[in-house]
């Protein structure tokens, strides 16, 4: 059956009236009056009374059911429409990437710029993310993947190790550890170094990172959210920080002094995404950034500290 000719038929049986239902539909009379005979002869009974215009017992049933198949059609059509809609944005939605400090040294940009070689057509954002954000901003959906450091014990993320590196810790050149830039330094030298604070709401696991878990010995009285804060902090004699061994290659200020922790447990830097997330290029970025990971990690630990 041809559904183009359904709103002729529903306009007669309204209008009861051939000339106002054409009318109504910007139709001719003739070409009304040729659909509905098209339907009375493909159903095989009159579907109208013709003086005066007036549905049959027939036509009454018939018009139910014409409307429910054209509101099935249009239905039909929005579904269509909206998972086109949906699959185009899928496909345009760009891959936003947080990064909290340097993120994983080297690995990251060579993990940014391969993904965009190899998926031209997808955008792609960075975001800048500050010491609190190890969760947050993967849970409210504010970026798809995030390299932080450490990983939080959350079942709502998954991680992956990019980069194990030897803890550092940062002072002024006039500071008493700055002396020690060579042969390194033990946690125990570490216990009245003012290291830098971040906001309460920060998740323990970075707190215990930054500390080299003793918070009440090692905590300074300037508040940093960013590397950037950190060394300012350090140059203007407000504070110490801490860090991974590449930290110092990324962030070499003048009259900065980068001293390694010896017996400090290494640790890592990751790649985080939400559990479970459908996006499949989310897969595919983690299977580069991994992928260059086990190339690069190597090099990276081999570099000497400025």
């Amino acid at each position: 059956m041809d559904l183009r000719l359904l709103p002729s038929f529903l306009a007669v049986v309204e209008e009861q009236h051939f000339g106002r239902a054409a009318a109504r539909l910007f139709l001719s009379p003739p070409a009304v009056t040729q659909h509905i005979r098209r339907l009375e002869n493909e159903l095989g009974t009159p579907l109208l009374h013709r003086n005066p215009v007036r549905p049959t017992a027939a036509g009454m049933r018939f018009a139910e059911h014409a409307r429910t198949l054209l509101a099935a059609a249009d239905t039909a059509v929005e579904d269509v429409h909206e998972a086109v809609r949906r699959e185009r944005e899928r496909t345009t939605r760009p891959l936003r990437i947080g990064i909290m400090g340097h993120g994983s040294a080297e690995i990251t940009p060579a993990a940014v710029n391969a993904y965009r070689r190899a998926r031209p057509e997808v955008p792609v954002e960075v975001l800048q993310l500050d010491f609190t954000e190890h969760v947050t901003a993967l849970v409210e959906d504010r970026v798809d993947l995030a390299f932080i450091r450490p990983m939080p014990d959350d079942d709502r993320l998954v991680g992956d190790v990019l980069l194990t590196e030897q803890r550092i810790v940062v002072v002024p050149e006039s500071a008493r550890l700055a002396d020690a830039r060579t042969e390194g330094v033990r946690v125990a030298d570490l216990a009245d170094l003012p290291i830098f604070r971040v906001p309460d709401h920060t998740p323990t696991i970075f707190k215990d990172y930054l500390y080299f878990h003793n918070e009440a010995a090692r905590r300074g009285r300037s508040v940093a959210l960013f590397p950037q804060e950190v060394l300012t902090g350090v140059l203007t004699g407000h504070g110490a920080g801490s860090g991974l061994r590449s930290f110092a290659r990324y962030y070499n200020w003048p009259g900065a002094v980068f001293v390694p922790v010896l017996d400090a447990p290494q640790e890592s830097s990751h790649l985080a995404a939400r559990a479970g997330d459908p996006n499949p290029e989310v897969a595919v970025f983690r299977a580069l950034a991994t992928t260059l990971a086990r190339e690069l990690a190597p090099r990276i630990n081999a570099m000497p500290l400025p």
